[in-house]
């Protein structure tokens, strides 16, 4: 019975593995992912670069599992529980010969001796300790447990308590002084004891004498008390980025005051185990109170501790510019002539200890400065300045490091695309190392500090590679060869490469490769399912077209092999805003690119593009949506289809456009402001009104609600609703924390105020703001193609 069982067991699994999927429909290609397959993921090296880990599902189990190869033996094989318990995490913290790695697990430190493959635990207490580090010298490893930092002895094992944050201390020094006055009061208010004293003292030479001797052994009693570490009071604040300097003379930290009066919203769970509605505890709206912090240094060595100091930085006390527009307020703000908030990040310093940089953001989001620390002062001196009136940002606004003693590297889109800079902190010279019409979208400096690799897109927007140059700038060397994405974890040990690359029909999957230029990237796993693999998915077309301000927008073309005789298009939008969806790439949004392959199927014309907003292409493009979100980008889209119009034989009639979280958002502002364009739509999760948002995403963009009110209503769809003349489709999940349920509340009831007719919603009662349940991507995706059907084919 049991192998009649086995055998009915391989010819399902036989069947499965032959099914071919012939046509498109949306209760395919909305099932449960695993039936395209799994790709690998999470990949990482061991510490001795002789394995790379990765989680993989290739059976498709009900979870994904770890799995390990070696470079030169690429099967993959599945990592036991012994090995797993054994590993040490991913990330830590390095010696500076690279033989020795500190790393927190489990609460607890550890140190890997690499050469000799084995690991020492350093602390096993049931306090959590964490954030390992090595002293200057080596000779000691720094941790926190609780706020304060620690310094243990690798030989001997003494351990030191190097500061003393107290929470109490600001309490315990008011009931001193309460105690000491009450004590003063008692003393003068008992005159007769006073006097007693006096006279025994006069009277009794014996008294002197004992009076004398105690007076002796209190001074000397004082002498030998060990020195107590100093108490830092930090009140309600909370502490953080504590570091010590490589001589141990500084430690600097940051201390956050968090807002007690910011409300934070609630999102209700109607679906629940218990019957009973519940409420979710959710975050704050853009403008709410947000934290403030200060940097501090405590010289040990003069047991003093002071502020980092911020009032001389160049433009500290520059207002935005968008103020401008607010006489009143400038006028206000320009008499206040108060300094802006910062957050200080660092410091960073030298191996040698002699030079200390930090990177201060601006709370406005306008300037990020880097800047030369005085530990001994507080005091900071200028090495770079980043202004943005809109707001710096971009893929490498938090990339940093010493490439020597004397030289500091950071990225900047100070030439309009992200690229990585060399300062001489002596005398603040900078080099520009990288430069061109492209961005480095990831950077990391070699073990021996001469070379940089970093990822990029130098070939063209939608193709990234990796590369080298030396820390002292020259031409790019490109390692990769594969058109497409590629990306890379460099091995410990530099010789290789793990490639994690997709194409644009092809999923993740995972390559090998040595780390020489030209050498050949070897395929590591085989993730897709024969039935996936069975249909011929379209690679769209990547094209470029001008937009009315003369600027190129890259977009995907997936072109019907049979037009439909109406003619129909769709746009399709994507999310996040800032995100990059055109790509030589397997696509974030890959439900999506099936159902626009089984749109063009069904005849339709489908168009995606990186509108302005978008990431890949630089700082003007990125910040060209500063205070009116659902303009520029907008008008790519409406641009986009006079394209398809002109070139294409669309007919303008019959287009249509759906998308999500910011596409829906796009969605909306296209059907109230854009209708002789877009006939129907379909938003899903859409913010509607920017003022209900999260603080910071929107601050950024668009100020805040209270001091650039014009932004908001300039881009927010609930004030454009009374434009609605097409088809509507609204779609969104009850419990999404990230855009609120609320939000299409909201419109909804706006659009019943309004009169309006032509529109639905569709609610998902168990959906977060990215829907999990093949059963509700299914019915979305029914609904949007009915849609489609019903309105653009006429």
């Amino acid at each position: 019975m049991k192998k009649l069982f086995t055998l009915l067991l391989l010819a399902a699994s036989i069947a499965a593995s032959a099914q071919k999927l012939d046509t498109l429909t949306i209760e395919k290609i909305m099932r449960d992912p695993k039936w395209i397959g799994v790709s690998p993921s999470a990949i990482h090296w061991a510490d001795d670069s002789k394995k790379i880990y990765f989680n993989w599902n290739p059976n498709h189990t009900e979870r994904d599992e770890l799995f390990s190869i070696a470079p030169s033996a690429v099967k993959p094989v599945k990592v036991g529980v012994d090995e797993k318990r054994a590993m040490a995490p991913e990330n830590g913290a390095w010696n500076k010969k690279h033989t020795l790695k500190l790393f927190e697990k489990n609460g607890d430190i550890f140190l890997s001796d690499l050469p000799s493959g084995k690991i020492a635990q350093l602390t096993n207490t049931a306090d959590r300790e964490y954030d390992p580090s090595f002293n200057g010298d080596e000779t000691s490893v720094l941790f926190i447990k609780g706020d304060n930092m620690y310094s243990l002895k690798l030989n001997g094992g003494e351990l030191v308590q190097l500061t003393n944050f107290t929470h109490t201390a600001a309490a315990a020094s008011a009931s001193g002084k309460k105690g000491a006055k009450a004590n003063k009061a008692q003393a003068a208010g008992n005159e007769q004891e006073t006097w007693l004293k006096k006279q025994q003292l006069e009277l009794f030479d014996i008294i002197k004498v004992n009076e004398t001797d105690r007076k002796q052994d209190s001074i000397e009693n004082k002498e030998l008390e060990p020195k107590k570490l100093k108490e830092i009071g930090i009140d309600d604040q909370s502490v953080g980025g504590v570091e010590q300097s490589p001589d141990g003379r500084f430690i600097t930290y940051r201390l956050t005051k968090r807002p007690t009066d910011a409300k934070r919203g609630i999102v209700p769970n109607y679906v629940t185990a218990t019957g009973f509605t519940e409420d979710i505890n959710n975050r704050t709206k853009v403008g709410a109170p947000q934290s403030t912090s200060e940097t501090f240094v405590f010289d040990t060595q003069k047991d003093t501790v002071y502020k980092i100091v911020t009032t001389a930085i160049p433009g500290i006390k520059d207002l935005p510019d968008y103020v401008k527009d607010y006489p009143k307020e400038l006028e206000e703000r320009t008499k206040l002539n108060e300094d802006r908030k910062v957050v200080i990040e660092g410091p960073y310093w030298s191996e040698d200890g002699e030079n200390a940089v930090v990177a201060v953001y601006a709370d406005d989001n306008k300037d990020r400065w880097i800047m030369k620390l005085d530990p001994a002062t507080g005091n900071l001196t200028q090495l770079d300045r980043e202004h943005n009136d809109a707001w710096v940002g971009g893929p490498g606004a938090y990339n940093f490091g010493w490439t020597d003693n004397g030289h500091f590297y950071f990225e900047s889109e100070a030439s309009g695309y992200a690229h990585v800079y060399l300062v001489d902190v002596s005398n603040g010279t900078k080099k520009q190392l990288t430069s061109g019409k492209w961005e480095v979208q990831t950077l990391q400096l070699s073990n021996d500090k001469k070379t940089f690799y970093f990822t990029a897109n130098m070939e063209h927007p939608g193709i990234t590679n990796f590369y080298r140059i030396p820390v002292s700038g020259g031409e790019p060397v490109k390692i990769t060869s594969m058109k497409g994405m590629n990306d890379v974890s460099l091995s410990p040990d530099e010789k290789w490469l793990a490639i994690r690359y997709s194409y644009t029909n092809k999923p993740w999957e995972m390559y090998v490769q040595a780390n020489k230029p030209g050498a050949v990237a070897v395929q590591v796993t085989h993730s897709t399912t024969p039935e996936f693999n069975s249909y011929p998915w379209r690679a769209p077309e990547i094209i470029t077209f001008k937009n009315r301000y003369g600027s190129d927008v890259y977009a995907h073309l997936f072109l019907p092999k049979h037009p439909d005789p109406a003619k129909p298009a769709v746009v399709f939008v994507h999310g996040a805003g800032y995100l990059q969806n055109v790509e030589y790439g397997w696509s974030y949004y890959f439900r999506e690119f099936m159902f626009n392959n089984m749109l063009a199927d069904n005849g339709y014309t489908v168009l995606a593009m990186d509108y302005s907003g978008s990431a890949g292409y630089g700082r003007d493009w990125r910040t060209a949506i500063y205070r009116h979100m659902g303009g520029k980008d907008l008008t790519d889209e409406a641009d986009g289809v006079k394209m398809l119009v002109d070139k294409y034989g669309v007919n303008p009639k019959h287009v249509g456009l759906y998308g999500g979280s910011y596409g829906g958002f796009i969605t909306l502002m296209a059907m109230f402001t854009e209708p002789e364009v877009f006939t129907s739509g379909a938003a899903i999760r859409s913010v509607t009104d920017w003022a209900h948002y999260n603080h910071g995403y929107t601050d950024a963009i668009l100020n805040e609600p209270f001091n650039d009110e014009k932004a908001y209503r300039l881009s927010s769809p609930i004030y454009f609703a009374d434009g609605l003349k097409g088809n509507l489709l609204m779609l969104h999940g009850m419990i999404d924390q990230n855009v609120n349920y609320q939000d299409i509340v909201r419109l909804s009831q706006r659009l019943i105020e309004l009169h309006k007719d032509n529109w639905e919603l569709a609610s998902y009662p168990i959906e977060d703001h990215a829907f999990e349940q093949p059963s509700s991507w299914t019915d979305e995706y029914k609904r949007i193609f009915k849609l489609f059907e019903t309105t653009l084919r006429k």
